[in-house]
This record gives C-alpha cells, structure tokens and sequence, in this order.
C-alpha cells in the first residue's frame, strides 16, 4: 500500500447517550432529560494505523461514566456545569486523552400548574414536554497543555424555538432584476425556528485533587455573564423573544442583528452571539376568484404554510 497517505486527524466516543435525571429535595423534585455525546482525541492514532486497541477507552465505557457522573455530580441540573464535569473527569482519568468534546442537548420539560390553596401553583413531581425547544451546551476540555492546566472552551444556546408575529414586519427596498418575483409588502407574517449559540471566554478548570478524579469544582465568586452564570441562558433566551415580538422588523436580518447586540451587551463573558433563522412562510391564500379579498396586507386571514423552500437567515455578531 502506498506511504502518500497519513491519518491527519482522530476523534471518536459515544453518541445519543440518552439520560433522565431526578434529583429529590424531599417532596420538590426536579427533572431534566438530556442527548449526550462525548467525542475524544489523543494520543490514539495506533488503534486507527496499527489496529491496536489498547489506547482505546470503549465507547461503551464513556456511555458508562456519562451516566455515573450523572448519578453523582452535583452539577447535574446545569448542562453547562455538568459538560463541563463529564468533560474534565474524561481528560483526567486516561493519561493519553487530550481533549473531551461534550455536547449536551436538554429537552424541555416545565412544571404543570394546578389549583393551590393561594391560586394556581406548579406541581412539586409533575411535568409537561413543553414544546420542540431544546437548550444546547457544546463544550471543549482541552489538556493537552498538561492536566494542571486545563482549559475549558463552551458555547451555548437553544434550537427549535418556533414563534410568529402576526404584523409589525415588513420586507421591501430589496434588489429587483429579472428573476425577481417576490413582491414588496409592508406587513406580513414573521415566522422563524430560532436557533441561537453564543460563545464565552475560556475558562481554566482546577484539577480533580481526589484519587478518582470524579470532584469537580466551580468557583465561589460567579461572574455575571460568565459560562458558571445561571442566568445567562434564561437572559438570552428573553432578550430574544422580547426583541422578536417587539422589533418593528424592516427583515429578519435587522430583527437578528438587534437581537444579538442585546444578548452580547448584557453578557460581559459572551464574546460572539450566532443566530441561524430559517423564515416560515405563510401565504395568503387568493381568494379574488370569488370576489373576497384576502390578499392586501389589512385583509389577509388566510394563509397557506409553506414548509419548503425556506429563507434562511444566519449571522455572527462579535464583541469588539
């Protein structure tokens, strides 16, 4: 076989590890369900060009902590923090493992309401699946400067977060030549599937001191706007949906760039801010065939979704 090749580049691990979490504070419990995926490099390039086996820790075996470290981390509940303890027990455990790449995607469940004594009240242990959103944690552990020196990239936000507007957006002004159809209007319906991702400053993570390396520690000072800030995902999550419903939108890409500002201005920590907004269209359905008008912006009550093809709108906005 021909020496002009070589392996460039190596990462493997376990993908769709799913996980359902309770956690019991005496009546009040609390839940939340997330997909896993946690991918390694390192020194393993052997097990790729030599089929040797003995630098690989079994994906079966990273399944196995990503649900131990589950059952014992204190840190369970926040998938920023819990990432980042999945991530940072993996590149300290095995001496050839580098890097950890964990990718936690937390489904939404929300507390159901019911009759309280006072008015309505959320239910101490009962939970609905509200709706398709999904908050998502990515975040790189990087060792490979040594296992003291471990440094922690992470970027977060959330996907398939569906609203519509039904006025107050406009799309004209836009370059016309002969292949344009689209009309110009001033009032439409605004429909997207918010995805959002927003990047912080790296952080240093203190090595496990105890002989499993299974303590993870955070620090006792939270920054705002930091990746150990609680607050940042419920802040950004809110600023969009603000912006979306009160933005007097010329496009969706104005609409974006408003959003973005605002999530980097009230986060001191978040260095980019990305969205990615596929436009749902609604068309009004031509009715003028029996004499009723529902094709002029003030009149239009019927539409049509289309599913495809679709706009799609996406943008980066970076702190200076």
């Amino acid at each position: 076989m021909s020496d002009a090749s070589f392996l460039s580049h190596a990462r493997y691990g376990k993908d769709k590890v799913r996980v359902l979490r309770v956690v019991r504070e005496g009546k009040w419990h609390h839940v939340v369900e997330y997909n896993v995926q946690a991918m390694l490099e390192g020194d393993i390039e052997t097990s790729y060009t030599e089929a040797d086996n003995s630098v690989v820790v079994a994906t079966d075996s990273i399944k196995n902590i990503t649900y131990y470290l589950a059952k014992i981390s204190p840190h369970v509940l926040v998938p920023e923090r819990f990432a980042l303890h999945l991530g940072t027990h993996l590149v300290s455990k095995y001496a050839h493992i580098h890097k950890a790449f964990v990718t936690v995607e937390q489904l939404r469940w929300s507390r159901i309401p019911v009759p309280g004594a006072q008015g309505p009240q959320e239910h101490p242990h009962a939970f609905i699946r509200d709706g398709d959103e999904k908050r998502i944690v990515r975040a790189e552990v990087d060792a490979s400067g040594g296992k003291d020196k471990i440094i922690a990239r992470v970027s977060a936000g959330l996907s398939d977060l569906l609203v519509l507007k039904t006025t107050e957006s406009a799309f004209t002004n836009f370059v016309r030549d002969k292949y344009t159809t689209l009309k110009e209007v001033d009032d439409r319906i605004l429909s997207t599937s918010i995805d959002l991702t927003y990047t912080f400053s790296p952080v240093e993570i203190p090595q496990p001191t105890d002989a499993d390396v299974e303590q993870f520690t955070i620090p006792t000072e939270i920054a705002p706007g930091s990746v150990w800030d609680t607050a940042v995902p419920t802040n950004a999550r809110k600023v969009t949906l603000e912006t979306f419903a009160s933005d007097n939108s010329d496009s969706v890409q104005a609409t974006l760039f408003r959003m973005a500002r605002l999530v980097l201005a009230q986060n001191a920590h978040v260095q980019t801010v990305a969205y990615a907004l596929p436009n749902k269209h609604y068309i009004p359905v031509d009715m003028g065939y029996l004499g009723v008008e529902n094709l002029v912006p003030a009149q239009a009550e019927v539409f049509m979704p289309i599913a495809a093809p679709s706009g799609l709108i996406t943008a980066t906005v970076s702190r200076k």
